[in-house]
């Protein structure tokens, strides 16, 4: 493993508004894989729109990447929007179901065109597979 991806799993943030496993476990289940995941991780669920703004915002210069399911404010919070826009560290955009899969009014995030990248339809992997894409970017 490489000294770029270390650091950024020491760093890593995960942020969820909501769901039914704890964040930890995504970490508990990539060390499982075969990863080195550091305690230096941050679990954060709220279903408070101000909350998560203020979760990302506390986040950058602090962390190395954000995974963020903002749940229905995806469709609805340009505050948020403007939150993940005016950070500097890397946000992945997760959604436990397909948006597109959906009604019609959630097909379309207002994060999407300010994430690194979006992650939906895998259940609670896209979690993990969110913070797989941090990972990877910290490769590059």
């Amino acid at each position: 493993m490489t000294v770029g991806v270390n650091k950024l799993v020491h760093k890593g943030f995960l942020v969820k508004e909501k769901g039914a496993e704890d964040g930890r476990m995504v970490f508990v289940k990539l060390t499982r894989e075969g990863r080195k995941v550091s305690a230096g991780h941050r679990y954060f669920q709220s279903n408070l729109e101000g909350e998560l703004i203020d979760a990302v915002q506390q986040a950058d210069g602090t962390y190395d990447g954000v995974v963020l399911n903002a749940g229905g404010y995806t469709h609805t919070s340009v505050a948020l929007r403007d939150a993940v826009s005016a950070v500097s560290v890397p946000v992945v955009e997760v959604h436990i179901s397909s948006i597109l899969a959906r009604e019609e009014f959630r097909h379309v995030s207002l994060l999407a065109p300010v994430a690194v990248g979006s992650i939906m339809g895998f259940g609670l992997d896209s979690y993990r597979l969110g913070v797989e894409a941090l990972l990877l970017r910290g490769r590059e």
